[in-house]
């Protein structure tokens, strides 16, 4: 069964393409946010390109729907090359690798997402691309088969990724600049928004951007695409112009509580404390209790609810805070909870 996105998913859907390509900016000069990580990045290209050299490749990690596909366009535009794009699940053989690797030119820019899946297979022949600038291809087979090395032009690896952890070292090695994006505080937030409304022609005062600001969990792509919604419930249930009683209103309706949660957050955190005293509870158990994956509930639920500390990790389980009960108007026990290990 097809599941309905969220709305407050970092993760791009198919009607996020459109706006992310419209609105995202094309120099570091307009990004707003990850103000340390543009800094690395300017010193870096300047560099590279007072050089004539290639840039060091680049790892950008960090929860979806932060801006590490905007911050590999952004660099690529700065370099002055080209860019090609492709994901790691989409390299299924070497040979689709070495198709790629050939066609790069100098100082181009290859942009992999979701780079943790690549087949490891594939990434061994990644490995001297990455060092030597060279590719190694096995021509025939059994004892007749004969190794050629083929130049390769100085070109940029970008590697995107939400699952640090699962970059085999050998990989995470060759990156000579790693980069964790973090979610966003309110302020850049709100600029982005005032950008994205200028864009989109949308008329919204000062407090409706602050509304949707507050409720975007963190998250660029978020708070774009509630703009969007905000924007066709002002255009349809009031004058068209986006104030703080219009967004509070849109995001009621679209069950978006005061910091973001939806009704999956709020169904993720009532299962933890309803049905086991609190926690700790087993990843996989409250997996299987909200009838989710249990990759999908460490990538997609539980990194915000972690920011918001309202959940916690530990050595037996997932624990639900003192603020999560708060949040949810549930009396909170201390005798009831266990001592974190």
């Amino acid at each position: 069964m097809r599941r309905i996105a969220r709305i407050v998913s970092g993760k791009p859907s198919e009607e996020d393409t459109p706006l992310d390509t419209s609105l995202r900016p094309r120099h570091l000069a307009d990004f707003t946010g990850q103000d340390k990580t543009k800094d690395n990045l300017k010193i870096a290209i300047d560099a590279a390109k007072g050089r004539d050299e290639a840039l060091d490749h680049v790892l950008f990690y960090g929860p979806p729907g932060l801006g590490k596909t905007c911050l590999a366009h952004i660099i690529a535009v700065e370099v002055g090359a080209n860019i090609r794009t492709t994901s790691g699940p989409a390299i299924e053989r070497t040979g689709d690798l070495a198709a790629i690797l050939t066609n790069l030119k100098k100082h181009d820019i290859l942009f992999i997402d979701e780079i943790h899946r690549l087949n490891r297979t594939v990434e061994e022949i990644l490995y001297p691309a990455l060092e030597d600038f060279a590719l190694d291809i096995i021509i025939g087979k059994g004892p007749g088969a004969k190794s050629l090395r083929l130049n390769l032009p100085s070109f940029t690896l970008i590697g995107a990724t939400t699952r640090y952890a699962l970059l085999s070292p050998p990989l995470r090695d060759r990156f000579g600049a790693v980069y964790r994006l973090d979610f966003y505080d309110h302020t850049s937030l709100e600029k982005i928004l005032k950008r994205s409304a200028r864009i989109l022609q949308v008329q919204a005062d000062e407090g409706g951007l602050k509304e949707i600001a507050r409720r975007a969990r963190g998250t660029p792509r978020v708070a774009n695409r509630l703009l969007k919604r905000v924007r066709d419930y002002a255009q349809v249930m009031a004058d068209g112009i986006i104030t703080e009683e219009i967004a509070r209103a849109a995001l009621t309706k679209l069950e978006v509580d005061e910091i973001g949660l939806d009704e999956v957050d709020h169904k993720v955190l009532h299962t933890i404390i309803e049905k086991f005293n609190g926690g700790p509870v087993g990843l996989d158990t409250i997996a299987a209790s909200i009838s989710e994956e249990s990759d999908t509930v460490t990538d997609v639920y539980e990194p915000y609810l972690m920011q918001l500390g309202f959940l916690e990790r530990t050595p037996r389980g997932r624990v639900a805070t003192r603020l999560a009960y708060e949040h949810l108007g549930l009396p909170y026990n201390k005798s009831n909870q266990p001592k974190m290990l």
